[in-house]
């Protein structure tokens, strides 16, 4: 029953943002609001319909909420500390809206902690995401949707992570363009846990030039501030902002945008893609004196600390940014990183290992999305040696797996005959001691199975994908 003194009308108010069926949750998976948990003071209800212009308005408009919430359930998402889904989040909000917009309108909304959930890293090691509960996550994607147009036309040219209009390959050509320019040394900027480290008071300081409105910003800190659980332990949040909430990324861009505006200022050519950034100049010594100048101004401005052993002075051309590589040419041409080369391989071992037993149609089916997926991102690519061995080594790991499937050497001559081997050489090749991995790159398996069959069936090629987008 809701609490004394609430009489917005659910059918009037919500129906205006969520869909007409809802799913109603199981009890007991996540908390329910209560009318002694849920009490809103009577000033809280008065100022429900005060101010109708404030940002905190806006950001409780229908229409902003609707498109909040499509954006929440199409994203999907694990849940959050209290177990709450995305399919459970309309029935919720339906119940328990007229509270929860009364709270955030008198700014006495307190967020839920968030659930920590570790990820391993590319390079090594771990990364500690935090994930909201779905309320929280709709709350935030519609505060998202109401600070970018007001800080994004604020940003550097030069920012091209998580921001409308701008992808990672733009940075990486935009990367290009500075050494082709003649800025032949890189700056390679590597901020110590940057996440983890950002100072509230220094990024709310950030904010609150653009933003008046104290509930937003109050409620902007609480979502820093916002405890994480932790193996059913809530710790409080100091510093940093967790990664996992629609929120996060736009913080980040607000805070290191003080970064790019010292770089604009000192008129150097850099790119930065979230915390990833880089600048290009002419001469090594000039690359230690800026490397030492960035530090000096993220110590005593931001208060983030560089990584001593990732960050470096060295040519374009041993510096990865993104995935890619680049060429010491004059004109550089764009190359796969080895890096990003090894992880595609790790990928496909952890999905082709479970590939013994299945028909090879369900195994090419499950591979495809991600060859087709990672040659998107890597159309920018001008080598072509690399992807036509990663080619060849996808279709051998293949050949591998067909030659497990087959098992005993008078199955491995039956199918080799059948696919076009004269005898003779099938019983040789089939009796021949060797193990799946030699037997699958050697000539007799390479005739059984070759490129075209491979193409017949279904088998993404990475190299022609690649060449059919740069078309």
């Amino acid at each position: 029953m809701p609490p004394v003194g609430v009489r917005v009308s659910l059918n009037t108010e919500m129906q205006k943002f969520l869909p007409e069926k809802t799913v109603t949750p199981s009890s007991g998976q996540y908390p329910r609001m209560t009318a002694d948990s849920a009490e809103v003071s009577a000033a809280s209800v008065a100022r429900t319909k005060a101010e109708p212009d404030t940002l905190m308005a806006r950001v409780l408009a229908p229409v902003n909420l609707k498109r909040a919430y499509h954006r929440v359930v199409s994203n999907k998402g694990a849940p959050g500390a209290d177990g709450m889904t995305v399919e459970q989040l309309a029935d919720y909000t339906n119940q328990y809206w007229p509270i929860l917009k009364a709270r955030l309108l008198a700014g006495e909304y307190h967020p839920q902690g968030v659930r920590a959930v570790e990820i391993p890293k590319p390079k090594g090691g771990t990364r500690q995401l935090g994930i909201p509960s779905v309320v929280d996550r709709l709350i935030q994607q519609a505060l998202l949707q109401q600070l970018t147009p007001i800080f994004d036309p604020l940003f550097s040219d030069y920012s091209y992570g998580f921001r409308p209009g701008r992808s990672a390959h733009q940075a990486i050509e935009t990367a290009r363009a500075h050494v082709a320019a003649g800025n032949r040394w890189c700056v390679e900027l590597d901020l110590e846990k940057f996440f983890d480290r950002v100072n509230h008071d220094v990024l709310m300081a950030c904010i609150e030039r653009q933003v008046e409105d104290k509930r937003v910003l109050r409620l902007i800190r609480r979502y820093l501030e916002a405890g994480v659980m932790s193996g059913g332990i809530a710790s409080r949040r100091q510093e940093g902002t967790p990664q996992g909430g629609p929120l996060s990324p736009l913080l980040s861009n607000i805070l290191l945008n003080e970064l790019d505006r010292e770089l604009e200022r000192r008129g150097h050519r850099f790119v930065r893609y979230a915390d990833d950034a880089n600048i290009y100049v002419r001469s090594r010594r000039a690359g230690e004196r800026v490397l030492a100048g960035v530090e000096r101004f993220l110590n005593q401005h931001l208060k983030l600390t560089l990584n001593q052993e990732k960050s470096r002075v060295a040519r374009p051309w041993a510096c990865d940014y993104l995935g890619y590589g680049m060429s010491w040419h004059q004109q550089p041409r764009l190359r796969v990183a080895t890096m990003s080369l090894d992880r595609l391989r790790d990928r496909l071992r952890a999905l082709l290992r479970k590939a013994r037993g299945h028909k090879m149609a369900n195994v090419i089916e499950r591979i495809n999305p991600v060859l087709r997926g990672w040659a998107g991102y890597f159309k920018l690519s001008q080598s072509r040696k690399p992807l036509e061995e990663l080619d060849g080594w996808v279709r051998r790991k293949l050949r591998c797996v067909v030659w497990r499937q087959w098992k005993r050497p008078s199955t491995r001559a039956r199918n080799l005959m059948r696919l076009g081997i004269h005898e003779g050489r099938a019983c040789t090749s089939a009796f021949n001691g060797r193990g799946p991995w030699w037997n699958s790159g050697a000539s007799h398996m390479n005739q059984a199975l070759p490129k075209k069959l491979w193409n017949q069936l279904g088998l993404v090629s990475i190299l022609d994908t690649i060449n059919g987008l740069s078309a």
